[in-house]
């Protein structure tokens, strides 16, 4: 399956401000912070994200993203889509030039595969995985380590 950094990223950052949905807008400055993610790659992904309807903008202090629908409302394969990552596992991109320009044997199968999967990730909402303890902890992890480093630059400014 070639879903390519771009399209994890984009995922993640959806996540993140899924997560943090009830703190207001939310910075993309705090997202790279917190999932490691650079921020000119997010400032990217967001202009596409917002061109798709999936995140809207609050500019000036206190300013930044929050999700343009509700969380139920934005599946995974939405976020994927909206950054023109193409699940594909075939060879050829889809095209059907896989060998010499022809389709290979196994064309069908691997698309058949791309398709399964791009159905799978549109079954999942943003909600969804939110939801999952398993998140929630790795959330409140990093969440904390922010609060820690947070801190200690304001001690070191001082």
């Amino acid at each position: 399956m070639r879903l390519t950094t771009k399209g994890r990223y984009a995922v993640t950052a959806m996540l993140d401000l899924a997560l943090h949905a009830d703190k207001g807008p939310i910075s993309l400055a705090d997202i790279s912070q917190r999932q490691g993610i650079s921020l000119s790659y997010l400032e990217q992904l967001f202009a596409k994200l917002r061109r798709n309807g999936l995140v809207g903008s609050v500019r000036g202090p206190g300013g930044g993203y929050h999700l343009s629908r509700e969380s139920s409302e934005i599946c995974i394969a939405d976020v994927v889509d909206a950054v023109s990552e193409k699940v594909d596992t075939t060879r050829c991109g889809g095209t059907g030039g896989c060998q010499d320009g022809d389709e290979c044997l196994t064309h069908h199968l691997w698309q058949d595969l791309s398709d399964q999967i791009h159905d799978f990730l549109s079954e999942i909402s943003l909600a969804q995985l939110v939801a999952k303890r398993e998140i929630q902890a790795v959330a409140e992890r990093q969440d904390l380590k922010q609060r820690k480093e947070q801190k200690s630059n304001v001690i070191a400014s001082v």
